[in-house]
């Protein structure tokens, strides 16, 4: 039996999603009763499970991603951004990209363990790791398990280079740790940024800091010491690409030294989510945003091919590309490379180092 009709529901406070799209590899789908009250309806609450895997460090090949290993301490996102790519990767688990993704969060609580037992292997060879390739790793979650800081920690005692991707403010509390690793070229964080709107922000990405807050996490990470950069990401066409300057210039006014940015691809169920959210929360600009879409997308809402799904194509793909280049230019942003060093990588037992590196002081 496969139930695919199911109705649109209005929006939950506080949640990205209001509905609950079918699983594409599940056979049945549970739907909202349609005659239930909306007040009678029970408030989804977040649920935390423990995630068993026996490894840590997922490889990736994608010419489209500037990194070859990722760490997700967290399956799910509580953040529940309305347009989140990672979402699909939930139906693996049995459940749907919908609300589930945003409320039923698997937690990796042997990640510390993993990370220790891959670094130690005498066949890892030290490169970059890069934190929150999925979901993201500062998430709420993050305040009462502490995974992603027993990461770090495990990364400063290796000198093990990491670079870090977030929404959340919450990465502050770690500064500590992230300055040490920034002694040794060891670390580099970006801050995602959609929307300067915070009301924009409160409906697109509902449990996410809020851009002030944002841009402080900027500001303080700067000041610390720890290299940090912005990410414009991703950029809604026809509703958040004309706020990229201003996003840009906030942020290096903050301290941001480098800057990227990524297109909204809707792939799978996303695409329902989305259109959905458009439907509650900007009826009137859906055309608008959807032909958007459409024109940098070769005339379809999703495009996945290596090479074409980040930026998208097309005349408004490139005009995209150089409001970001002019933009970036003007704030002063990417000037220079930043390439993570792994010379300094050690491992518990191997003799240290007594001096930090050139240039540096103690």
């Amino acid at each position: 039996m496969n139930t695919r009709l199911h109705a649109s529901g209005s929006a939950i406070p506080g949640r990205g999603a209001s509905v609950n799209p079918p699983n594409r590899f599940e056979r049945l789908h549970v739907e909202r009763d349609p005659e239930c009250p909306e007040d009678e309806r029970p408030h989804p609450r977040t649920q935390f499970f423990f995630d068993a895997s026996e490894s840590i460090l997922s490889r990736n090949d994608s010419p489209d991603v500037p990194f070859s290993y990722g760490l997700n301490p967290y399956r799910g996102c509580e953040h529940g951004c309305a347009y989140c790519f990672a979402r699909p990767f939930h139906e693996y688990l049995g459940f749907s990209s919908g609300l589930d993704f945003e409320t039923k969060i698997m937690v990796k609580l042997r990640a510390p363990a993993l990370l220790r037992a891959a670094l130690l292997a005498p066949r890892w060879q030290p490169e970059c790791i890069t934190l929150s390739g999925g979901t993201d790793c500062y998430q709420p979650a993050e305040r009462q398990f502490r995974i992603t800081r027993g990461c770090l920690e495990v990364c400063t005692e290796f000198r093990q280079p990491i670079a870090i991707i977030t929404k959340s403010a919450l990465i502050t509390r770690d500064r500590d740790l992230l300055a040490e690793l920034a002694r040794f070229e060891c670390v580099a964080v970006y801050v995602s940024i959609t929307t300067l709107d915070s009301t924009l922000a409160g409906q697109l990405e509902p449990r996410a800091a809020r851009p002030a807050h944002r841009l402080r996490a900027i500001r303080e990470l700067a000041a610390a010491g720890v290299p940090v950069g912005v990410m414009v990401a991703p950029i809604i066409p026809g509703l958040t690409d004309h706020e990229m300057p201003a996003i840009l210039a906030a942020a290096a006014e903050a301290g941001a030294t480098r800057a990227g940015y990524t297109v909204m691809r809707l792939p799978y169920a996303v695409k329902d989510i989305f259109l959905n959210w458009l439907d509650e929360h900007a009826p009137t600009k859906k055309e608008r945003i959807l032909s958007r879409v459409r024109e940098i997308r070769g005339g379809q809402l999703n495009v996945s091919d290596w090479g074409r799904r980040q930026k998208g194509e097309g005349i408004f793909a490139e005009q995209i590309g150089q409001l970001f280049e002019v933009a970036a230019r003007r704030a002063g942003l990417n000037h220079e490379r930043r390439v993570l060093a792994s010379a300094h990588f050690r491992r518990p037992g191997e003799q240290l180092s007594l001096f930090p590196p050139a240039g540096q002081g103690a």
